[in-house]
């Protein structure tokens, strides 16, 4: 017991104050993320919509994030993380209760387009932040504990949520909004006169970096954008095609369905501070993404070979440490990657990569459902994994490093 005290212990020995507050600002955010977990069952029973028109509404918010991923990162290195953090908290704290009161399907798709923009610009933002504020050998740590906050404030989110759901769904939305304000003013008088440390470009460990070219003209990190593009999709299921499988297959309640993704985050909460720890100086970036690609494809083969209500439970365990084992090293490898006047730009094309799956995810997860079935789409889930592992692999493997110019 001892010595895994010591290992959690060191584990988040090291980090600066303000990385831990960015912690606690993304972890009061996402505490709130109850709407999106459940829209699509939300769409589907309170509003009636089919499962096309919620795979298109789904599909809305994965467009508005595709733009907000993308002004947020040009944004970020126009006038800096601040700004574009604190208006996308204050901003996205309006629009869920206006979102709440529309029930239409076209409008919907408006609004919802606009939530997702401002929300996600956040995102390219924040991890500039945190790499801004982090020691340089405790980048990859400090990008964990801020996923790690997420992941908390997720399994908190997602529980709290079916228990307001089965009360009333627009407890979602104002849920959502408060806790997106609460985020923005904590973030506001923390950080508004701090700055941040300044990292020499030469010590941060660049992989293969093409350091000031545009990130349009990187054609490698292009194609590694387009590898978490189908990887995130693929994870996307998991708040998509799996919340309508856990109701209509299983007849599981809306408290259920939010104990499942609760239970994605307290894994992660848990595990992925100290695995990141113990592995991410031992172990290569690309077999680490590799590895949680298997993890990945175990999950959809998990659903595809039972029709039982433990498979559910299984697969979650599986696709929880395929996130773990692979998305903080995605964002590692990122900004290791770009330079020292492009790291919006290349963390915006990143975020775009989740953003685009966002919109992917429920819209092809959904037609093909209605066409094919669940267990031929968990087989096809099952093949992508695997085929985007071994991409990883070939891919972002060890080359010989560039020379800075």
């Amino acid at each position: 017991m001892k010595k895994i005290i010591s290992l959690y212990k060191n584990a988040f020995g090291g980090l600066s104050p303000s990385a831990w507050m960015l912690a606690l600002v993304i972890f009061i955010n996402r505490s709130g993320t109850m709407v999106i977990p459940f829209l699509s069952v939300y769409l589907t029973g309170s509003l009636g919509f089919s499962l096309v028109q919620t795979g298109w509404v789904m599909g809305s918010f994965g467009l508005g994030a595709i733009v907000g991923s993308y002004i947020g990162g040009w944004l970020t290195d126009k006038i800096g993380p601040f700004i574009v953090q604190l208006g996308s908290l204050l901003g996205t704290s309006i629009m869920f209760l206006l979102l709440s009161q529309v029930t239409t399907f076209y409008p919907l798709l408006l609004f919802i387009f606009l939530v997702s923009t401002i929300s996600e610009m956040l995102r390219p933002a924040n991890q500039i932040s945190v790499y801004s504020y982090a020691k340089p050998e405790n980048v990859t740590r400090a990008i964990s504990l801020n996923r790690m906050a997420i992941n908390l404030g997720f399994s908190v989110g997602p529980a709290l949520g079916g228990f307001l759901a089965a009360s009333s769904y627009n407890w979602l939305f104002i849920a959502d909004s408060v806790t997106c304000l609460v985020a923005g003013v904590v973030f506001f008088f923390y950080f508004r006169n701090r700055k941040s440390n300044q990292i020499p470009e030469e010590s941060s460990n660049h992989i293969d970096a093409p350091f000031e070219q545009k990130v349009w003209s990187d054609g490698v990190f292009l194609a590694f954008v387009g590898l978490v593009l189908v990887f995130a999709s693929m994870f996307f299921q998991l708040f998509s095609t799996w919340p309508i499988y856990h109701r209509e297959v299983f007849l599981l309640s809306e408290k259920e369905i939010g104990f499942l993704l609760g239970l994605n985050g307290l894994i992660v909460f848990s595990f992925e501070m100290i695995l990141v720890y113990t592995l991410g100086e031992r172990v290569k970036i690309h077999q680490l993404m590799g590895f949680g690609s298997l993890l990945m494809a175990m999950a959809f083969l998990s659903l595809y070979m039972s029709d039982q209500k433990v498979s559910l439970y299984l697969a979650c365990v599986f696709i929880s440490f395929a996130e773990i084992f692979a998305m903080p090293f995605m964002a590692t490898y990122t900004i290791q990657r770009s330079g020292k006047n492009n790291k919006g730009s290349y963390m915006g094309l990143y975020a775009m990569g989740f953003a685009g799956a966002f919109m992917i995810a429920p819209m092809v997860g959904t037609n093909f459902i209605s066409l094919f079935g669940f267990q031929n789409w968990w087989l096809v889930g099952f093949l992508l994994s695997i085929v985007v592992g071994l991409s990883f692999v070939l891919l972002i493997r060890p080359r010989k490093q560039l020379a800075a110019p």
